[in-house]
C-alpha cells in the first residue's frame, strides 16, 4: 500500500478536516489504496511529514507514495480535475 496520506485528527481548522476528509473521500472512490497516518499521535511522524513535503512548516493533509511526496490539497485537487490523480499519485508506471 504505496499511497500514505498525512492527517491530523486533533484540528480547530475546519477547512483543514474538510481537505483531510475530501482527500480520503476521493481516494475511497477511486478505489485507490491508501493508508491515513494521523501525525497528531507521535511528534515524529509530523517531523517525517514535513520531511518528505521538504517544508518546514507543512500542514496536513500531505500525500506521499511510499518516501515519495506527492504533494498537498491544492495539488491533489488540481490533480483530480485535470483527470491526473493516477500521476499525481505517481501510480502510473511510465
Amino acid at each position: 500500500m504505496p499511497v500514505k496520506v498525512f492527517y491530523t485528527s486533533v484540528s480547530g481548522s475546519t477547512e483543514i478536516k474538510k481537505r483531510q476528509q475530501k482527500i480520503l473521500d476521493v481516494l475511497s472512490s477511486k478505489k485507490v489504496e491508501f493508508e491515513a497516518i494521523d501525525i497528531s499521535q507521535d511528534s515524529k511522524i509530523k517531523d517525517e511529514m514535513r520531511e518528505m513535503a521538504n517544508d518546514a512548516m507543512a500542514l496536513p493533509p500531505q500525500i506521499c507514495n511510499g518516501n515519495e511526496h506527492c504533494g498537498n490539497y491544492e495539488a491533489f485537487l488540481e490533480a483530480v480535475e485535470n483527470e491526473q490523480l493516477e500521476a499525481f499519485l505517481k501510480l502510473k508506471k511510465e
